[in-house]
């Protein structure tokens, strides 16, 4: 069965550089001439961002889109997720565990959050609820998720945010190494003041803990921080790799294979890496599939192939939730 669980309607910073992906997406599914930049073109362009802008992320023509091609990329279910930090209601969550001190990573961190956290939890929970029949009619059952990132000590705070809504399961996540977001391209000059393999150590002990939090259903792109190609001889990971693949297995924890770095970041690599992947294999851990897609035209992208990779690794049954 082809899945897709790790879905994103939405995500910030709302610049420049994110309206002209979102027009691409919008053009994807409504094409315009793209051979002539004319005013016709231009004013059509600003039509369908304009539509898009005002009816914002949690609009049924929104996430009809994400159903078109999931369709069309033969999926069965797909679960939407969004990121914790996307949400007012956590602020007190993110701005205790991240850095957003006076210094130059605290002052840029503390201007992104505020850029990305712009939604109601409730709204997001309600809106995804109202769509699944009319994905049911297509074929595909809709599943309702959250992507939780987790910070060492946070169990009982995340515990109870969580608690506020009914999920029909929740993905664990790290993006910050002792309060620095290190998938931010704004402070990738931070991977500089570490070592790379005490770097690797400290997050593989992040990802150990998020895991044994009983927390999640499953445990996304565990190696993501290679996002920028910042990483030492995988020879040297291999213990980390292992102890990841004990924990996951004792807690019965799933995790994906993630497409996500792969078409979308320099590292151009699959989460886990290969080697990664075939240590969880061989130790039995269950795996789902995800494009983790942030528009819709992008929904499934590389799950086919991903599912027959574990397909000749020994996997024949996805997991889901």
């Amino acid at each position: 069965m082809t899945v897709d669980y790790h879905v994103h309607l939405e995500e910030g910073p709302y610049s420049f550089r994110w309206l002209e992906r979102t027009s691409r997406a919008l053009q994807h599914f409504h094409p315009i001439d793209k051979g002539v930049h004319h005013r016709n073109w231009i004013q059509s362009s600003h039509k369908l961002l304009s539509g898009r802008l005002e009816k914002g992320p949690y609009s049924s023509e929104w996430l009809d889109l994400y159903l078109q091609k999931a369709k069309e990329r033969k999926l069965k279910e797909v679960g939407i997720v969004d990121h914790l930090y996307r949400f007012s209601e956590t602020r007190d969550y993110f701005e205790k565990h991240m850095d957003i001190s006076e210094t130059d990573l605290g002052k840029k961190q503390h201007r992104w959050l505020k850029q990305v956290m712009t939604e109601n939890m409730g709204d997001f929970v309600n809106f995804i609820e109202s769509q699944k029949p009319k994905w049911a009619d297509h074929g595909i059952k809709l599943k309702l998720g959250m992507e939780a990132d987790f910070f060492p000590g946070s169990h009982d705070q995340l515990k109870e945010l969580l608690s506020t809504h009914k999920w029909d399961y929740v993905i664990g996540s790290v993006h910050f190494v002792d309060g620095w977001g290190f998938d931010n391209p704004e402070a990738i000059d931070h991977f500089e003041q570490y070592d790379l393999e005490e770097l690797y150590g400290r997050f593989f002990q992040i990802v150990e803990e998020a895991i044994f939090s009983g927390l999640f259903d499953f445990v996304a792109h565990l190696d993501n921080l290679k996002v920028f190609n910042f990483r030492p001889d995988e020879e040297k990971l291999l213990p980390h790799y292992q102890k990841i693949a004990r924990a996951l297995v004792e807690t019965n924890t799933a995790t994906e294979v993630n497409a996500g770095l792969f078409y979308r970041y320099p590292i151009k690599e699959m989460c886990p890496s290969p080697n990664f992947l075939k240590v969880l294999t061989e130790a039995g851990v269950r795996f789902t599939t995800s494009s983790d897609s942030h528009f819709p035209d992008d929904i499934g992208l590389y799950v086919s192939e991903n599912t027959e990779r574990l397909k000749t690794l020994g996997i024949h049954q996805v997991a889901t939730f």
